[in-house]
């Protein structure tokens, strides 16, 4: 995609996205896969416009946040000015912040539990949008980490059509930072397989490579680009 403007060829988020860039089209060559598959998530948590421009400059119109309220204050502007810019919900979401979130994002990634679902239900019912929705599967069943476990995927998603109308578009996970990502992506995109689910958002800067070669549809990547928070 051609740049709106001339790009800060200086900004080192720039020359990061660059490389990213470069490591995308290699890992899916390696998977033969085409590039157009796999959608670039840029992570944009904790990083002002000043950090976030050059990358649109670049081309990149995906970008990824972990909270509604960081959202709502630094996107509308930037959407203003370049309105094919599609905002993903890539942390936890509270109940209460649905409402705001399918407002705002044209992607949410960590559906998890029934009280988010009926809020969801009820928010996407009102305002006649229909954000992309991920169901967040824990494959490391870590205590810390939001998302259903493996066992209980299948009933989620069904139940997820059942009893609240929603439409699932695909799997999200998060593998434990102590073990190899390739099993828990592995899994994922089984479960996500058996339940006729098309998109998978795994990969994140360390392992993107890997996700590509499991299948990954949406890849997650943030200090890769921007750096380390």
């Amino acid at each position: 995609m051609a740049p709106d403007k001339p790009a800060n060829l200086t900004s080192p988020s720039l020359s990061s996205f660059a490389a990213v860039e470069q490591e995308i089209a290699r890992a899916c060559a390696d998977a033969r896969r085409e590039r157009a598959a796999v959608t670039l998530i840029a992570v944009s948590k904790t990083f002002g416009a000043e950090a976030i421009a050059p990358v649109i400059a670049a081309g990149q119109r995906v970008f990824g946040e972990n909270r509604v309220q960081e959202a709502k204050a630094k996107w509308p502007e930037l959407i203003g000015a370049h309105p094919d810019i599609k905002l993903h919900l890539i942390g936890p979401l509270q109940s209460n912040k649905a409402k705001e979130a399918v407002a705002l994002f044209d992607a949410i990634h960590s559906v998890d539990r029934p009280s988010l679902c009926q809020a969801l239900a009820k928010e996407i019912a009102a305002q006649k949008k229909h954000p992309l929705l991920f169901v967040q599967v824990n494959t490391g069943e870590e205590p810390q980490k939001a998302g259903i476990a493996p066992a209980d995927a299948d009933a989620f998603i069904a139940s997820c059509s059942d009893q609240y109308g929603l439409t699932i578009s695909g799997l999200m996970c998060i593998p434990p930072v102590n073990e190899a990502p390739g099993p828990h992506f592995a899994l994922t995109a089984k479960i996500a397989a058996r339940n006729g689910l098309k998109h998978l958002s795994m990969g994140m800067s360390a392992d993107f490579a890997t996700a590509i070669q499991f299948g990954a549809t949406h890849i997650r990547v943030g200090s890769a680009i921007f750096g380390h928070r």
